[in-house]
């Protein structure tokens, strides 16, 4: 049996925008840690299913995808969400699997095989779905590099774990202070710390691939973990990679002031 997220109801599809859903899955353990779980499922101007991050699969979900439309994209954004791909493939067997950097890999580390069809692209959209979703490879770490998607049409950008946003009242009491000190809780979620590690050395490329998603000027944003924000994106975007933003607008004013002081 599933365990509770607070999500519920799980694994069936939920209407987002015009041609694109949600499925809430369930629970995962990561470092211990329950993590609720977060598909999205967009239908291409074809009438193709385009499917990210899947979670579990079940006869039910699968049966409201076949009537929904063909599922022939799964996308593995990152190292970290691909477990529940062969399942997917067998299911759908017509469907390409799509994945980012590091994903076969990891998969190969943990025992398992991994048959990925296609690399992602690091700078621009599959030709599958060129003009309906843009892409980019968040740059900037050598472990956690994510695929990244922008639905034009619902102005929806959709993230995987680049932005954690855990609501404390669906946690377990225990994992809530632990959410806490992460900085991950719902009042500010953002970049978990470990993974904000591995951009110490690649500030100015993170910078640089987060002002590509506000410059697409979203107004939603689909979350792998926790609350979505349904609403004033580009604010969202700029309050969690403030740590980042902040570095670069301070040394604009640097810069501006000494040219200032130069003219004169």
């Amino acid at each position: 049996m599933d365990r509770p997220t607070g999500y519920e109801p799980l694994n069936t599809l939920k209407p987002f925008a015009d041609d694109i859903w949600i499925v809430d899955g369930p629970a995962i353990r990561f470092y211990g840690l329950p993590f609720s779980t977060r598909a999205t499922v967009v239908r291409l101007a074809s009438g193709a299913l385009w499917v990210h991050s899947p979670t579990r699969l079940t006869a039910g979900l699968q049966g409201e995808l076949s009537a929904l439309g063909p599922v022939a994209h799964l996308v593995a954004p990152n190292w970290i969400h691909y477990a529940n791909l062969p399942d997917w493939q067998a299911a759908f067997p017509r469907a390409t699997a799509w994945a980012a950097p590091g994903v076969a890999e990891r998969a190969a580390s943990k025992g398992l095989t991994l048959q990925v069809d296609h690399a992602l692209r690091p700078d621009r959209a599959e030709d599958p779905w060129a003009g309906e979703i843009d892409q980019i490879i968040v740059q900037g770490s050598a472990v956690h590099r994510e695929a990244v998607f922008f639905h034009r049409a619902s102005a929806t950008l959709i993230l995987t774990d680049l932005i954690e946003n855990f609501e404390t009242a669906k946690l377990p009491a225990w994992m809530r202070p632990v959410v806490w000190l992460a900085g991950i809780d719902d009042h500010d979620g953002k970049m978990p710390p470990d993974m904000r590690w591995t951009f110490r050395k690649g500030k100015q490329a993170l910078i640089d691939s987060v002002e590509t998603m506000i410059g697409w000027g979203p107004e939603r944003i689909i979350l792998a973990h926790g609350r979505y924000y349904e609403r004033r994106a580009v604010d969202e975007l700029e309050r969690a990679f403030r740590f980042v933003l902040s570095d670069k607008r301070w040394m604009e004013a640097v810069r501006d002031m000494e040219e200032l002081r130069n003219r004169r």
